[in-house]
């Protein structure tokens, strides 16, 4: 269901696509539109993952060079049955966390020093397992995807805007209506669709975290520390890139209390409810123990930030 949902969202999206090449170059317009669309689904499917790392800046880490870090992702991963995605740490101080590639095989997941220095290792446990979450559900590959191809109906509309034709005739059949519908309707058309499926896929995500960590509070908590520090702390390649902030398991860009209507991400609370309601149901407290469900080192006194 999940593989026919993601069919019929890039279609749309492919379509939109044709649509704003349409109204900008008639029916040559809308090929050309068609066949950067095609493109660009491919070469996202293959390459969207490096990207995403690279616009943060992320840097590849082991078991030697971030030793805790690396091993709650595995010992993670290992109770949810997915293959060892590749872990990625990124030198910034607001605490956030993604999770990227195109299917578990080929999945990686990506913290910041700031999420590692700011939480407990229960918390990152929280974190970590609604990243795997996504990848478990397939997630990754859509919102990537969906990123890449709202961003492109952005710059296509506003080509429109500034290149645009005011003449009705056969390259711009609708003349500067055509142009301001291309400009103004079609990228906040991208955009709620864009909104509408990251916030419905973190609701599971969250669920499905919490059924592989075994402890709902461990994420709310995580949750509730992460949103108010990132509404403290600027995390610049975050403002440099605003197409790849759904991906984050919190917004990630700075001023961003606006009207639920126009928020990337479900509103913290109401996620941090559902993971209290949870945890009532399966009798949970959050007083248990990191030790109490995973093996491995976790009573060790930590030595620095996750090294």
């Amino acid at each position: 269901m999940n593989m026919i949902r993601t069919a019929m969202l890039l279609a749309f999206l492919t379509a939109l696509f044709m649509g704003v090449g349409y109204l900008i170059g008639g029916s040559g317009g809308m090929t050309i539109a068609f066949l950067i669309a095609t493109g660009m689904n491919l070469f996202s499917y293959w390459n969207a993952d490096k990207m995403v790392l690279s616009m943060h800046h992320a840097r590849e880490v082991d078991e030697r060079t971030a030793p805790e870090f690396y091993r709650i992702v595995r010992d993670l991963a290992h109770r949810a049955g997915l293959p060892m995605p590749r872990v990625y740490i990124i030198d910034n101080p607001q605490p956030n966390a993604f999770a990227t590639g195109r299917n578990p095989e080929n999945a990686a997941v990506a913290a910041t020093t700031g999420l590692l220095q700011r939480l407990t290792p229960e918390e990152v446990a929280g974190v970590m397992a609604h990243e795997l979450a996504h990848i478990q559900n397939r997630d990754t590959l859509t919102m990537t995807i969906t990123a890449t191809l709202a961003g492109a109906i952005s710059m296509l509309a506003n080509f429109a805007f500034f290149f645009g034709g005011g003449r009705n005739d056969n390259n711009n059949p609708l003349g500067i209506i055509g142009v301001l519908i291309a400009a103004i309707v079609a990228p906040l058309a991208a955009m709620l669709v864009q909104m509408a499926i990251s916030r419905t896929r973190e609701y599971a995500a969250d669920r499905r975290g919490a059924e592989i960590c075994g402890q709902p509070l461990w994420l709310a908590s995580a949750l509730a520390k992460i949103a108010r520090s990132a509404r403290q702390i600027v995390n610049v390649d975050a403002e440099r890139n605003p197409a790849t902030a759904h991906l984050f398991i919190i917004n990630p860009l700075s001023g961003q209390r606006m009207d639920n209507l126009f928020s990337t991400h479900p509103d913290t609370e109401n996620r941090i409810a559902a993971l209290q309601a949870m945890a009532r149901e399966a009798g949970l407290s959050g007083t248990v123990g990191f030790a109490a469900g995973f093996s491995g080192p976790w009573g060790r006194a930590r030595k620095g930030p996750w090294s």
